[in-house]
């Protein structure tokens, strides 16, 4: 599925109420919903106390932030030869399947792609195929991540769960393997246009994750590397969670029941869930209140 040039047309120039400007309007306000209802649980001035001043810390977790959003934009460029100006919706995308629900994001973005990029096919295939393709690509680092903390996980109290934990993963492998099985029913994308996308989700998925590592350490540098080992492959079992809302609270709570005793680590992980719920509330309000005010001309 090729692109059109990465030339944007908005499709829909009239100043009449349209469908689209009303999904865009229906978005907006349960984003603004969501975010004002998160922010209840957020104590500003505990995230402040616990965050480093350190100006690299800042420029990694902006990075960090900002690698999902980036890995659909390369993606999507390669697909439609898209302009820097879908950036913006892609980072909405990611604002709405972690602070609302699971997959939201990708129907924001396929109405979005509807009106904004002139394409002769419907781009519902294509973002249908990315998504099956980012949760396959999860599925496996996910794996991948268990086998290299494997030798660590006696840090952690899980014997008593090892055959639940064995048949889950083998769930998560079966799952992972039947989309490819079924590729000819379930995909619309090429064999050549699937593995790109599959390799930048690898790509994406690789750097988020040693990149958070990277913050975890900045701010905790005499923690061995094991901790941090199980601690990431945690956060990529919850990540597969797809209609929990608002993953790094919860991976937060299950670390710290996980850490016991160890309070640094513990606080650590709820500082850093808290900032990037934090970061999520700030830019759906800006995005919301944008839309709301100006209306949807991203």
């Amino acid at each position: 599925m090729s692109g059109p040039g990465g030339i944007f047309e908005p499709q829909d120039r009239s100043r009449k109420l349209t469908l689209g400007k009303a999904l865009t309007t229906a978005f907006s306000l349960i984003v603004l919903a969501a975010a004002l209802w998160q922010a209840r649980s957020l104590d500003i001035h505990d995230i402040t106390a616990l965050v480093p001043s350190s100006p690299l810390f800042w420029v990694l977790f902006t990075v960090t932030y900002l690698v999902a959003p980036f890995g659909d934009w390369l993606i999507f460029r390669k697909l439609w030869g898209i302009t820097g100006r879908a950036f913006g919706a892609l980072v909405r995308k990611l604002i709405y399947n972690e602070l609302v629900l699971g997959y939201l994001g990708e129907i924001y973005f396929y109405t979005w792609a509807r009106r904004k990029v002139p394409m002769d096919a419907t781009p519902f295939g294509a973002v249908k195929d990315v998504a099956i393709m980012s949760a396959v690509a999860g599925n496996i680092m996910t794996l991948a991540f268990i086998a290299v903390a494997y030798p660590y996980l006696a840090l952690l109290p899980l014997d008593k769960y090892a055959d639940d934990i064995a048949w889950s993963l083998g769930v998560v492998v079966a799952l992972s393997l039947l989309p490819f099985l079924l590729r000819r029913q379930i995909f619309s994308l090429s064999r050549g246009e699937l593995w790109t996308v599959f390799g930048i989700h690898m790509a994406r998925i690789i750097a988020s994750t040693a990149l958070t590592g990277v913050l975890w350490a900045l701010v905790l540098p005499k923690v061995a590397i094991g901790w941090w080992l199980v601690l990431a492959a945690i956060r990529m079992l919850v990540s597969r969670l797809p209609f929990v809302t608002n993953k790094d609270l919860v991976f937060a709570g299950i670390a710290v029941l996980a850490l016991g005793q160890d309070v640094e680590l513990a606080a650590l992980m709820a500082m850093m869930a808290a900032l990037i719920l934090f970061t999520h509330l700030i830019l759906a309000l800006t995005f919301g209140l944008y839309d709301l005010v100006k209306g949807d001309r991203s």
